[in-house]
This record gives structure tokens, C-alpha cells and sequence, in this order.
């Protein structure tokens, strides 16, 4: 049988006397345990949500990674491309490729009887990937491309019907410039889509690439370039410098050198903007776990204060202090067991009422989500959990000594 054990559930557990352990430490302990916990688990999961969403969103307008022309400025005003056909079914066949779509891009204004704007029309064709603008479609419906008919649909966000006054089924005329002149287009609105990242809501509308085209006086095989999909995002940068280095080399069939880049290439604020948040969570887990520690080492000192007479009667029967730490070590462990119970509980279930109910908004023009984002996954929890019971245990080692430095003539009294 396992004596120190035993004792450290006689002195945890039992109800004899009336009352148990230091209702007072033991409680204070907990609850810093549970809060401790809790929080630890609702800043991950706030952290991971967010990156995820936002990441998320980025990608659903530009995809995981982008090849362009070599000779490309900044604007959407872009140089073309021609994609064989050869160059297609390679990239399909890529390592670690799980889609590959064209696309077009033309900046313009939009313009209605009592309002303007400044666009982008983006456009896209029948291999275009609609997951994500499906997901985000808030009226109408995702419009068909038909490869043997110039389209006039297009997918436009909410922010700029809203702005414009316009609503699906509407249209609008937009207006292109081309070599110093201006071209105007009309196009019909079939969906209206929201993604709460307003810097790409107010500029991109969704149409058919062949309008681009006309508008550029393209050839059928030219695009201003070709967006990719990965299987695995943790791959990115490991498929993106493959993909940079097998392609640079390669002109098309008017002298044009393939550019290739990543999303985070495409976008380095907001993507160094998401690794910043990494910071904060490790400084709030590492507030967090020093908090419920202390909070911890405060209680169990307590409890040997407590415990000072049975200490030196033990001492006296002949226990090392070795064997007494492990005893105080066992006791210690019951609390912080408990007090990591209450905070999964409590951190879960915030979690999931806000993952449900989003009681807890944002503004979307600043964070580019309209709700607080919960993402926690069971790796997640278990590395949390694994890391508290480990700091509070290893923080438990230092208080324990204190048994070392009782003596036992000093503490059993006689009456």
C-alpha cells in the first residue's frame, strides 16, 4: 500500500473533526487554479480563432498562393500572362497543389444616379474554386460561367450595396480605363456576399473574366495570373519555394517570366500582424500559470502551517521528510486536480456559448470580424491541461521543503 498516498487522502478527503483541510487556502487555491485554466483556454482559443479567420478570409480572396508576371507592380493593374494548357495540368500535378484557377483583374469605378466608388472587378473562370464566397453569400445566388458566353453577372459585397443603394437583381454601370480612354460596362447583380473584412468587401466584385479580357484586349489565353490551392497549410512556404524555384526559369510564349508567391508574401502586414498575437498568448499563459502557482504555493504552505503537529508526530514514528513531502506533494495534486476540472469547465463552456450565440461582438471595420472567433481543439486543451499540472506540480517542489525544517521536539505538545 502506498502510505504517503493514503494519508494525503485522509487528510484531503476525510470528514472527520467536522471539517476538512484549510477550507479557506484549499478554496483560494482552486480558484485560482480554475481561473488560472480558464483563461489559459479561452486566450487560445480566442488567439487560434481569430488567426484562422482572418487567415481564412485572406486566402478566400487570393487563394494560398499566386503566380503572376514577373514584371507586375503593386496595382491591379496587372501585366498579362498566357497558361498552355501543359503548364495547367503540371501544376494540377504539383506535390501538395489541390487546385489551381485563373484569374483577371481590372480596377475601375462604380457609379449609380446618386453615388460612386472605386473597384475591382476580379474575374474569374468556370474552374473557379466557390467555397468560400458560398459560404459568405448572403442574398441571391452564385452565378453560372458559361465558357461561350460573355457574362454580365457578378457577385458584389454588402458594403457596397449598402453604399450604392442597389440590390440583387439591380445593375450598374462601371467604368474602365483603357489607354486614356474610358470604357463602361453594365453588369447584373445576382448575389451579394459579406465577409466582414471590409478591406476587400469594399473593393472586389466577382465576374467574368472574359469581361476583363474584352476590357484589356486580351487574348483567350492570357490572365493576370493563377491562384493555387494547398492541401496542407502548414506546407506553404515549403510548396511556394518549390513551386519559385521550378517555374522561375520558365517564360511563356510571349517572353514572360513566371513570379511566384505565397499569400503571406502578398500580404506581410497582416500576416506579421497575426504572428504578433503568438506573443500575447505565450505572455498571458506565462501571467496565467505564475498567478495560479503562487496562488497555489500560498495554499499549500498553509496547509503545512496547518499541519505542523502531525508533521512531528510523524517525524517522531520515524518518516523521513522525504516521504512527509510526498504526502503534502499528493494533497497538492488533489487540489490543483480539482481546480483544473472547474476551469475545463468553465473555460469550455464560455467557449461554446460564444461559438454559438457570439454574445461577445466586434467591430469588424477594425478586427475584420464581426464576433469574437472561438477555435479550441482537443491537442490544444490537452497541451494545457499536460502544461498546468506540470508548471503547478514543479512550482509545489520549493513550498515542500519547508517540512524539511521542522522539528519534531518543537511541535508535538503534551497536555
Amino acid at each position: 500500500m502506498n502510505l504517503e498516498l493514503f494519508i494525503a487522502r485522509k487528510i484531503h478527503f476525510s470528514q472527520d473533526g467536522g471539517r476538512q483541510v484549510a477550507p479557506p487556502a484549499v478554496r483560494i487555491a482552486m480558484i485560482g487554479i480554475a481561473l488560472g485554466l480558464a483563461v489559459m483556454i479561452l486566450s487560445v482559443a480566442i488567439i487560434v480563432g481569430f488567426k484562422k479567420e482572418v487567415r481564412n478570409k485572406v486566402i478566400g480572396f487570393g487563394s494560398h498562393i499566386q503566380i503572376t508576371n514577373f514584371d507586375n507592380n503593386s496595382s491591379f493593374e496587372s501585366t498579362p500572362i498566357t497558361i498552355p494548357a501543359g503548364l495547367r495540368d503540371s501544376l494540377r500535378a504539383f506535390p501538395g497543389i489541390s487546385h489551381v484557377e485563373t484569374f483577371a483583374t481590372k480596377p475601375g469605378i462604380l457609379k449609380t444616379d446618386n453615388d460612386f466608388q472605386g473597384i475591382v472587378l476580379k474575374g474569374i473562370d468556370e474552374d473557379f474554386d466557390w467555397t468560400f464566397f458560398r459560404d459568405n453569400l448572403k442574398e441571391g445566388e452564385i452565378f453560372t460561367i458559361d465558357p461561350k458566353k460573355n457574362s454580365t453577372d457578378v457577385l458584389i459585397s454588402r458594403y457596397l450595396t449598402d453604399l450604392l443603394g442597389l440590390k440583387v437583381d439591380d445593375t450598374f454601370l462601371a467604368y474602365f480605363m483603357q489607354e486614356d480612354a474610358s470604357r463602361t460596362r453594365r453588369f447584373h447583380i445576382t448575389g451579394i456576399y459579406e465577409t466582414g473584412f471590409l478591406d476587400y468587401d469594399k473593393l472586389f466584385i466577382i465576374g467574368d473574366i472574359k469581361q476583363v479580357r474584352r476590357l484589356n484586349e486580351w487574348e483567350d489565353d492570357q490572365v493576370s495570373g493563377v491562384e493555387l490551392q494547398v492541401s496542407d497549410y502548414d506546407q506553404l512556404d515549403q510548396i511556394a519555394e518549390n513551386l519559385f524555384f521550378t517555374l522561375s526559369e520558365k517564360q511563356d510564349r510571349l517572353g514572360n517570366t513566371y513570379y511566384t508567391r505565397s499569400i503571406k508574401e502578398l500580404n506581410p502586414m497582416i500576416f506579421s500582424w497575426l504572428d504578433v498575437l503568438d506573443v500575447n498568448v505565450v505572455v498571458i499563459l506565462i501571467l496565467m500559470l505564475a498567478v495560479a502557482g503562487f496562488t497555489m504555493i500560498s495554499g499549500l504552505l498553509i496547509i503545512i502551517l496547518e499541519r505542523t503537529n502531525m508533521i512531528g508526530i510523524l517525524k517522531a514514528l520515524g518518516q523521513n521528510n522525504t516521504s512527509i513531502r510526498k504526502i503534502f506533494l499528493y494533497v497538492s495534486f488533489f487540489i490543483i486536480g480539482k481546480g483544473m476540472l472547474w476551469g475545463n469547465i468553465i473555460g469550455i463552456l464560455i467557449c461554446i456559448i460564444q461559438s454559438y450565440f457570439h454574445l461577445i461582438p466586434l467591430d469588424a471595420s477594425t478586427y475584420y470580424l464581426d464576433a469574437v472567433p472561438i477555435d479550441l481543439s482537443l491537442s490544444s486543451l490537452f497541451l494545457l491541461n499536460i502544461g498546468t499540472l506540470s508548471a503547478a506540480m514543479l512550482m509545489m517542489l520549493a513550498p515542500s521543503f519547508l517540512i524539511t525544517q521542522i522539528d519534531p521536539a518543537k511541535t508535538i505538545r503534551f497536555e
